[in-house]
């Protein structure tokens, strides 16, 4: 490594669209209008899709940073290559859960590569608070793409798109 190296800024990744965003856990597909959330269902965070889980676990549906983190560990935000803003929130008003039943496996700063296991959560636990476990996964800024759509699958699983990003 020459002297000056450490200083040499590192190369973009290519990002080519369109861009599929990955399942963020397995289960059945629950489309926009239909998270029992009205703050996604309306679209006022921005383009998202759901999935009422199979199992307790969230995965990244894209690679990026970790930008934010809630203390309760029911929501998490990545900024992908390509400028993508994507926030992953685990059930309805789980927040007032404090953390009960939510283990992330991430910290703020990290970064994640497409699949990584970001958090565990107790599906158990959500129901008998009462709260709707539907894993949604939102991009924020979906104003800054031509277009935000879901796939056609209806069963998803990590690795199975969701939905799709165009320039």
């Amino acid at each position: 490594m020459g002297l000056f190296d450490k200083f040499k800024k590192k190369a973009e990744p290519v990002v080519t669209f369109p861009l599929t965003l990955d399942a963020s856990a397995r289960g059945t597909a629950v489309e926009m209008a239909d998270i029992p959330d009205p703050v996604f269902s309306s679209g006022a965070m921005g383009e998202a899709r759901g999935v009422k889980p199979a199992v307790g676990e969230v995965y990244a549906p894209i690679g990026g940073k970790i930008t934010q983190l809630a203390e309760t560990g029911h929501a998490i935000g990545i900024e992908a290559d390509g400028g993508l803003e994507v926030l992953i929130h685990v059930g309805v008003d789980t927040v007032a859960m404090n953390g009960e039943g939510f283990r992330t496996k991430v910290r703020q700063g990290d970064r994640v590569e497409k699949g990584s296991l970001l958090l565990t959560m107790d599906l158990d636990a959500i129901a008998k608070a009462g709260h709707s476990d539907v894993v949604i996964t939102c991009v924020v800024n979906s104003d800054d793409f031509a277009s935000v759509e879901p796939t056609a699958e209806t069963e998803l699983a990590p690795g199975v798109g969701m939905l799709v990003v165009n320039k």
